[in-house]
């Protein structure tokens, strides 16, 4: 029980500047993003978007970003209140990101540069709505250091179940969108069975990772009947003892994440 917090404030920002850094593969962009970190230097928000979707938001906004023959991109946001040691930190990213492989650095020097770049990121998904509007919305989290060994499996599930996997997300904490989407030629019958089949597989591999089926949207209904096929049966056990505890009638929210009978 929490009986006490100390919340330290810190004022808002008053210099920021953003980099689009372009790497050949994913492998060399997410090594990028722990030599960041170790470097002393706090990024407001290091994102990561793999060549489909930067492509079909482009496509979406009609825009002409630079990302060339690039597989994989960061786009990292430094903020702080003295603009020269903002100045300081984006060169020093810009150096780092190279050294680790970058084939290009853009710094988004104004404030149109910078809203055209995020536009892109933001407007990803509503982009594959336009393309169907049939999807399966996923936030699995693995370890920043295994998803280049995700984004192959997504390839792969992609080919065998016939729909688009775009990844996107955060990469300074693993979080990634890898949504389903469906082929607008694919039948109904067909996309049902397939997106339930390649769910499971994507929750089991992202398991195997060492990771998880769900990093912000939760688990709820939607992917209930999944979780007891990726959850260690002890963490399951101890999370309705929990439940049981702080809701002995069972009247907050019953039937989400898990049956406590079952």
């Amino acid at each position: 029980i929490v009986t006490k917090a100390t919340i330290r404030l810190i004022g808002l920002p008053t210099a920021s500047s953003d980099l689009l850094v372009l790497f050949k593969t994913t492998r060399q962009a997410i090594d990028a993003v722990p030599v960041i970190i170790k470097s002393g230097i706090v990024p407001t928000s290091i994102e990561f978007m793999d060549r489909l979707s930067a492509q079909t938001s482009c496509r979406y906004l009609n825009e002409s970003l630079p990302y060339g023959d690039a597989g994989a991109m960061l786009l990292v946001e430094l903020d702080g209140t003295n603009p020269a040691e903002v100045e300081a930190d984006l060169l020093a990213v810009g150096e780092l990101c190279v050294q680790s492989g970058a084939m290009e650095v853009f710094v988004a020097e104004d404030s149109n540069t910078k809203e055209r770049i995020w536009n892109v990121r933001r407007n990803i998904a509503e982009a594959f709505k336009v393309f169907s509007p049939i999807q399966s919305l996923e936030d699995i989290v693995v370890p920043t250091s295994r998803i280049p060994e995700l984004i192959p499996e997504l390839e792969r599930l992609s080919a065998e179940y016939g729909m688009q996997i775009p990844c996107y997300g955060h990469a300074g904490d693993g979080n990634l969108h890898a949504t389903l989407v469906k082929d607008p030629e694919m039948d109904m019958e067909t996309w049902k069975t397939n997106e339930d089949a390649c769910l499971r597989e994507l929750y089991r591999i992202t398991t195997e990772l060492g990771g998880k089926i769900s990093g912000e949207h939760g688990i709820g209904l939607k992917r209930k009947g999944y979780l007891k096929e990726v959850i260690d049966p002890v963490e399951l056990g101890l999370m309705k003892a929990i439940k049981k505890a702080w809701d002995p009638k069972n009247i907050l929210n019953p039937g989400k994440i898990f049956d406590i009978e079952d």
